[in-house]
């Protein structure tokens, strides 16, 4: 029987008591979130701290000068690429430094690893922001985030109980190509009580993100029961998320079908036309070296 919803959080509860270690993001990153977040806030405050991690700096400097901006030139300089990026994205590309870090462990099945997942969510990432701008809807770095943190849920089993997502894995009955005979989100709830959209709300509920970014954790694979004040995030989410699993190679074990849900196709306006030329620029940008994390 499917758990009920008391059963669920109590089995969020339980996982994250346990792994309180990750419950937190670091330092540097908080402080970069709460100054975007501060009205008053310039680029300068944001260079002050920035300048002192020297592996965020190289990470940022990476991202702006790749083809994924798209800005003319080399940019050498943090402050102009702050400048250039706006402070949002350069609070994501600081939130997205910092989950890598989350995203690490060997591989637990022939069909699963850690990176493969970062993997997937970066692309996720990728297609959010790329499908907003295609759609003019002027929320790409939202996107973006929202994409890069939808599968956080797993890395919390993960970190839980190690031995119970390889159960979870080889129950979905992957063939060869690594496509599964049955959602991971089913073989979750059989064995951890809850799946890992349950896991990724909650977290980012620890992590005080904004409701958007819950919702597109808790609700990509159930779009329409999401909220109707974040619908629109969570929509994006889940057609860039059935897109990128169209990629080769790439994780879907939560994705045995990659057909968008109607609804969300209706609500976005998507065509055959609009999905395949975000699916072209998303391999295009995938396959940059400078994009490559």
């Amino acid at each position: 029987m499917p758990a009920t919803q008391e059963q669920r959080e109590k089995a969020v509860v339980d996982a994250l008591k346990e792994i309180s270690h990750i419950a937190t993001l670091p330092e540097v990153t908080l402080r970069i979130i709460d100054l975007v977040e501060d009205p008053s806030s310039t680029a300068q405050h944001l260079h002050e701290v920035i300048s002192n991690d020297p592996a965020l700096c190289s990470r940022i400097l990476k991202v702006v000068n790749s083809s994924f901006y798209g800005l003319p030139g080399q940019i050498a300089s943090i402050n102009r690429a702050i400048v250039m990026l706006g402070l949002n994205a350069v609070k994501n590309i600081a939130i997205a430094a910092s989950l890598a870090k989350l995203f690490r462990g060997g591989e637990l099945t022939p069909f699963f690893s850690a990176k493969e997942l970062w993997d997937h969510s970066n692309a996720v990432a990728i297609a959010s922001k790329i499908l907003s701008d295609r759609l003019g809807m002027g929320m790409g770095d939202e996107a973006y985030l929202a994409g890069l943190i939808h599968d956080i849920g797993i890395m919390i089993e993960m970190q839980y109980d190690r031995v119970q997502l390889i159960d979870a894995l080889d129950r979905c009955n992957s063939d060869m190509n690594g496509r599964p005979s049955t959602s991971l989100l089913e073989t979750e709830e059989e064995v951890f009580g809850a799946n890992h959209q349950d896991y990724g709300k909650g977290l980012c509920e620890k992590w005080k993100f904004p409701t958007p970014f819950m919702a597109a954790a808790g609700f990509h694979h159930n779009p329409t029961a999401a909220p109707k004040e974040v619908q629109k995030i969570v929509f994006l989410v889940h057609a860039a998320d059935k897109i990128a699993s169209q990629l080769p190679g790439g994780f879907r074990l939560d994705n045995p079908e990659v057909d968008i849900d109607q609804e969300v196709v209706e609500a976005l306006k998507l065509t055959p036309e609009i999905i395949e030329s975000v699916l072209e620029a998303l391999t295009e940008s995938l396959n940059d070296p400078e994009q490559a994390n």
